[in-house]
């Protein structure tokens, strides 16, 4: 007899009290860093804000409140290829329509923490001022080695294996053509999604086009595409040194990160920072609590590590496999906060392009910091192709 399909089972995930006092253990007892006088964030994160919020996380910070807060969405586990994946499956509350399920790829340094605050928004959009005729079917996926899925023992899984257990996911869930979306290694997953499983996804939504990899002739470039290959690399030499960490030698900075609670807040709490439309004040972004609910489930999943190692994988992934074009319908929304913004020259050269939107607020994170403004991209990209799952 074959194998049965996987069974996804409920999860809810309850933190032993005693790991949360050895976390404020090892906060109270952090030993600081010295800083040059008024250095602030110019030298990577600001010696003076980080010790105020690790004294909240010591202190003030309920993360019993944030844990029962997650718990309220519909979560499950589910083995697939001899690893269990932690995900979300939330559905259209009051669909007045075809329902398009949607499967939300999240980057790095997160999780499905990226996408909470916007499930409900698509779920449910006759709840929230919008179309009920929106609605979604929502699927949000932890990858291997973030959060609450299982972290690979053996070799780190690039985004193209992701994509695959992503289009498997979809499958054991009943989903068999299906919408994708992505940010940072999100958008990676769902651009590979497009295109090794381009008869199940119905269209691609992207909030970038990565890092330009080009190996043609910088001749065959637009004026505006050169222009933005030279600010990336740009934004790679002044930004880059945790992606070259990540690629290279991850597991020397994961004994510190997995070590230190401090540490690792001061890891992930600059790029939050760094990467958000914030104008330098990272509370206009993100609130202590925010913050410190990401940053705790990395510390509780033992998880900082074995994300950093999908860095390396990615690093392997051949030129050829960069190189091909989507075909699948792709919109992408270039949120104002962003980072290395791609021109539409270089979207249309990589992809099958019908839309590009360039929302006015927004960053790196768009979904957690505009949930708002990125559901309505996500509602209006997808409305053409919601017939295409209709029966």
């Amino acid at each position: 007899m074959p194998n049965a399909s996987p069974r996804p089972v409920p999860f809810t995930p309850q933190t032993d009290p005693a790991a949360i006092e050895d976390l404020r253990a090892r906060l109270r007892a952090t030993r600081w860093p010295d800083a040059p006088e008024e250095a602030g964030w110019s030298l990577g994160t600001d010696v003076a804000y980080l010790r105020e919020l690790v004294a909240y996380w010591a202190d003030g910070f309920d993360w019993s409140a944030q844990e029962a807060a997650l718990a309220r969405l519909p979560r499950f586990r589910v083995e697939l290829g001899g690893l269990g994946i932690h995900f979300v499956h939330a559905r259209a509350a009051a669909p007045a329509g075809p329902v398009l399920p949607l499967v939300l790829a999240h980057g790095w340094p997160d999780s499905f923490w990226r996408y909470t605050k916007v499930i409900p928004l698509l779920t449910d959009p006759g709840a929230h001022g919008a179309d009920p005729a929106d609605a979604f079917d929502v699927v949000v996926p932890d990858m291997p080695g973030f959060g609450y899925s299982d972290r690979p023992t053996g070799p780190p899984l690039d985004s193209i294996a992701v994509a695959d257990l992503w289009a498997e996911l979809m499958g054991v869930l009943g989903h068999p053509r299906f919408g994708a979306a992505g940010g940072d290694m999100g958008s990676h997953v769902s651009r590979f999604l497009a295109l090794d499983h381009p008869d199940r996804v119905v269209a691609v939504h992207r909030t970038d086009a990565g890092l330009p990899r080009y190996t043609g002739d910088p001749a065959d470039l637009a004026p505006e595409e050169r222009a933005w290959q030279e600010s990336a690399a740009a934004w790679g030499g002044a930004e880059g040194a945790y992606a070259a960490m990540h690629s290279t030698k991850p597991q020397t900075a994961a004994f510190g990160l997995t070590d230190s609670p401090a540490g690792l807040a001061a890891w992930i709490v600059e790029k939050l920072r760094a990467w958000s439309d914030c104008d330098g004040d990272i509370e206009r972004s993100f609130t202590k609590d925010e913050i410190l609910t990401n940053v705790t489930l990395y510390w509780l999943t033992g998880t900082i590590g074995s994300s950093m190692r999908m860095y390396r994988a990615n690093a392997a992934i051949p030129p050829a496999q960069h190189a091909r074009r989507v075909e699948v319908p792709s919109g992408f929304s270039l949120f104002a906060g962003d980072v290395v913004r791609p021109p539409r020259a270089w979207l249309e050269r990589t992809a099958n392009v019908t839309r590009v939107t360039e929302p006015p607020r927004g960053g790196h994170f768009a979904p957690f910091e505009e949930p708002e403004l990125y559901a309505e991209e996500l509602r209006a990209f997808f409305r053409p192709y919601r017939a295409a799952v209709a029966g």
